[in-house]
């Protein structure tokens, strides 16, 4: 059940992302058009033209992704002790870093950044990373983990300190099999991923029963007195399409009862 899930999953993210249904709008409105029906052809494309202008134009992207990043914040004092630090993947560049034999860091970045910061804090508590590979075509026997550990080792933490899980390919993997992998069931664990992916990680993890302080990383958004009207579509879209896909996956993974709450808090 849990791999007709993830094929679906990306199956039909790529009929839901917003550039692509942008681009089948417009084809499907230019079909119209070379069979004479412009009515119908008027009926999808000016409505498509009206918002890829103001997606051009303006960040609405922000109106989406703003909530998610200002729902959980980072700790203003950190606990004394902890069991660990949980570090989600995505950070890492898997295809980059497979074809060009590096370890390369993705738009997600942040999150080593932030595992190193939490490490000095917490000298001897281990570094606990979850990241198989969540390409659907892309068979490799290198995963998110193996690039991770790499990365780790980089910024500075020691090999012994490290607990790879390198199997999960979605964020309800990454929790699933994080519980046997756990020094402590019951412990209590920093978790270390995208501000707007923080939501839906809680969600999971209490699901779970893994007891989780959020430390957020990788905002996308700007605050209101930030957002103008600058004409920068590639941008805009980079802010767009993970708030989109965020959301659509909170509201699966409630349906499915992969969560008890729609939006976590």
């Amino acid at each position: 059940m849990d791999n007709i899930f993830f094929i679906l999953s990306k199956l039909v993210w790529g009929l839901l992302s917003p550039t692509n249904l942008i681009i089948l709008l417009i084809t499907l409105g230019t079909i119209q058009l070379l069979r004479n029906k412009i009515r119908a052809a008027k009926k999808i494309l000016i409505p498509t033209v009206v918002v890829s202008i103001m997606l051009l134009a303006y960040p609405l992207g922000d109106y989406l992704m703003h909530p998610l990043e200002t729902r959980f914040s980072k700790p203003t004092t950190l606990p004394d002790t902890i069991d660990g630090i949980i570090v989600l993947g995505g950070g890492e560049n898997l295809k980059i870093s497979i074809g060009w034999d590096t370890a390369e860091i993705g738009g997600a970045g942040d999150r080593f950044i932030a595992a190193a910061i939490l490490a000095k804090h917490y000298p001897d508590v281990p570094v606990i990373f979850s990241g198989g590979s969540g390409l659907l075509r892309f068979n490799t026997t290198t995963t998110g983990g193996d690039i991770a550990r790499k990365l780790l080792l980089a910024v500075g933490i020691d090999e012994e300190r490290l607990i790879i899980e390198s199997q999960s390919r979605n964020t309800h993997e990454n929790f699933v099999l994080l519980k046997n992998t756990l020094p402590k069931s019951d412990g209590t664990y920093v978790l270390v991923t995208s501000a707007f992916h923080m939501p839906r990680s809680i969600g999971i993890a209490r699901q779970q029963n893994i007891n989780v302080i959020a430390y957020p990383v990788d905002y996308y958004s700007n605050k209101a007195e930030f957002r103008q009207w600058d004409f920068s579509l590639f941008e805009h879209l980079q802010t767009l399409e993970p708030a989109w896909r965020e959301w659509i996956g909170l509201t699966v993974y409630y349906w499915t009862g992969k969560t008890t709450e729609w939006l976590p808090k």
